[in-house]
């Protein structure tokens, strides 16, 4: 990666948004429209994947990320048509009803392409351009933001957290040499994805370091089960425990937060912006 492009994060345009790294956290909200979803929140319908985009927008969330494939560990994987099956409707009536971006959370470039021609703006991939380099192509020709998830799903780690800086730089690299804009990329450190509770915990404390890569932090750590480990509590009593990961992610430098629940969210966002950026107004 070019040492000279890690800088200020800067802007990141999406559409008619505009993203301002370091002025404010912002809230990416979830809408699941696969059954198998491990937080439980999944819905089956395009009604009611419209009607949760829309309340989660009147809840605050700045971003509404819409995903067909469960993520949990051990889901099973489902085919390109299934997934489009899910998602482009859902897709095409939020980003037609909605005042925000709307995120398509695949790892297969031609449910990426589809998803963007039904109107998504954003491409997020779980497997950092691991299972389908393609994708990163379909972000650059569509000029759209591209989410970057460091995944250790499919190897161990030796030196944990070097690894997982290399991993992302190289993730990186692989998005700028397809022709992906800088000021395109989001990273994500992977909260979750093939790492232990301990390494998750130290993601969350060494979430500075990853500023060096010189582009916005996506922090994902909502209700995942690290959590539910240090607690022994089940998906549904882990709002506080998310609460917490979120306010220290922002303190530690996290620019978006992705959560299930935006209402509670938005009030810890609130205060911890006020602490960490010195921000008492939205």
């Amino acid at each position: 990666m070019d040492t000279d492009l890690a800088n200020s994060p800067g802007v990141t345009r999406c559409g008619n948004v505009e993203f301002r790294w370091g002025e404010r956290t912002y809230i990416m909200g979830i809408v699941n429209v696969s059954p198998d979803s491990f937080s439980g929140d999944g819905v089956s319908s395009v009604d009611a994947a419209v009607a949760q985009g829309k309340r989660l927008v009147s809840e605050g969330a700045h971003i509404i990320d819409v995903g067909g494939e469960s993520t949990r560990p051990g889901a099973q994987p489902i085919t390109i048509e299934e997934e489009l099956r899910r998602v482009l409707p859902a897709i095409e009536r939020l980003t037609s009803e909605l005042p925000v971006p709307v995120s398509i959370d695949t790892y297969k470039a031609e449910v990426a392409h589809r998803a963007i021609a039904a109107g998504a703006r954003i491409i997020n991939d779980i497997w950092g351009l691991k299972r389908d380099q393609r994708l990163a192509r379909v972000a650059a020709e569509a000029r759209v933001p591209l989410i970057i998830t460091q995944n250790q799903r499919d190897s161990q780690f030796n030196d944990f957290f070097t690894e997982l800086m290399a991993g992302i730089q190289k993730s990186i690299q692989l998005a700028l040499d397809a022709g992906v804009e800088w000021n395109n990329i989001i990273v994500d450190p992977g909260v979750g994805f093939g790492k232990t509770v301990e390494q998750n915990l130290e993601i969350i404390r060494r979430l500075a370091e990853l500023k060096a890569l010189g582009r916005p932090i996506l922090l994902g750590t909502s209700r995942k089960s690290f959590i539910g480990d240090v607690l022994g509590l089940p998906t549904e009593q882990r709002l506080e425990g998310t609460a917490a990961t979120v306010a220290i992610g922002i303190a530690n430098g996290a620019d978006i937060i992705r959560v299930h629940d935006v209402a509670q969210m938005v009030l810890v966002v609130k205060m911890s912006d006020a602490v960490v950026r010195g921000k008492t107004t939205r």
